[in-house]
């Protein structure tokens, strides 16, 4: 839950907050925790206090109210809102120079699959997400940094316009890969860039549409990921994965 009149967000839950603890506790303001969890962040409230932040012991009812989600864990730590940076040539020429991967967002809604692919990003050692700017984009919230299990702290996160615009400009610098269910290849050939040494763009699409028609034409190529009897052309019961699960098969066999 973002607290608009004082530009903080929630931050909430177990792994999340002790990962901010250790990596980035500066940014810690105000952490408030039950009494269950208190002999966990002894050493925080430490810190807090030496830096005049505060801390306090609340019922969990309150950390619900303040976090807006029965899921706090039982702990809630409040940082600055995140403010989301523009993504300039400058940074993406580093990237492509230091053969970085990078994944792009194409209208994600949901903050739970936000978080969960900052969370496989992270574990794969992915380190950029791009967004866009849309309605249709979620954005860094409670929900997302608490699924996120401290994976914030190790993923940076910048915007764009426009994805398709951004994928045209990023051509020739990256292998540009989106996913789609009439592709040819399979995701197993994500490997093959690595051996190459070529970094990659992979495209994450919509939960419900997949990437876009204008954002498939502006990709290098097309990947699925196979099924079990899919080589012997047998019908799969279920015809996708939820995008985070996808994202963890995709990143697993670009970094394998």
């Amino acid at each position: 839950m973002k607290n608009k009149q004082n530009n903080e967000l929630a931050v909430c839950g177990f792994a999340a907050v002790k990962k901010l603890e250790k990596h980035h506790p500066e940014k810690i303001t105000r952490l408030y925790f039950t009494q269950e969890v208190a002999p966990k962040f002894g050493g925080l409230c430490k810190k807090l206090a030496k830096n005049h932040g505060i801390y306090n012991m609340k019922p969990a009812e309150d950390l619900e109210k303040l976090s807006g989600t029965v899921h706090h864990q039982g702990v809630v730590a409040m940082i600055t809102a995140p403010q989301i940076e523009q993504l300039d040539s400058d940074i993406t020429d580093a990237w492509a120079e230091s053969k970085e991967n990078i994944v792009l967002f194409d209208r994600i809604g949901n903050a739970n699959n936000f978080g969960a692919i900052v969370r496989s990003a992270a574990f794969f050692g992915i380190k950029h997400v791009v967004i866009p700017i849309d309605e249709a984009q979620s954005f860094i919230t409670t929900s997302s940094y608490r699924v996120a299990e401290g994976g914030m702290e190790f993923v940076d996160i910048h915007y764009v316009n426009s994805t398709a615009r951004f994928l045209e400009a990023m051509k020739g610098k990256f292998v540009r890969v989106g996913t789609s269910l009439e592709a040819k290849k399979d995701s197993s050939c994500l490997g093959n860039y690595k051996k190459d040494g070529k970094p990659v763009l992979i495209v994450l699409g919509n939960e419900e549409k997949g990437i876009s028609e204008i954002v498939k034409s502006n990709c290098d190529e097309l990947v699925i990921i196979p099924w079990a009897g899919m080589k012997e052309g047998k019908e799969c019961v279920i015809d996708s994965l939820n995008v985070a699960q996808a994202s963890s098969i995709l990143f697993y066999e670009l970094t394998k």
